[in-house]
């Protein structure tokens, strides 16, 4: 029988906030400066990129550059 055993690696926080950072991009409900509403577009590590007027224009956006929508609650 094989002795399995599972080692954890600590990584850094600049490290942990670079994962994803080119697969994915974050979406969340925002308001603007102005007080509009609008969907924010948000990389790995949280840098917002853009704003989009509806979720799926902001999808579309995100999948335009080749990355993956994931929705932040």
């Amino acid at each position: 029988m094989e002795n399995s055993q599972t080692t954890f690696i600590r990584l850094a926080d600049e490290a942990f906030l670079s994962l994803g950072s080119e697969q994915l991009a974050y979406v969340k409900s925002i308001n603007l400066p102005d007080g509009a509403h609008a969907i924010g577009i948000f990389s790995a590590d949280g840098k917002p990129m853009a704003a989009a007027p509806s979720i799926e224009i902001a999808q579309a956006l995100i999948r335009q550059h080749d990355l993956e929508p994931a929705l932040v609650h």
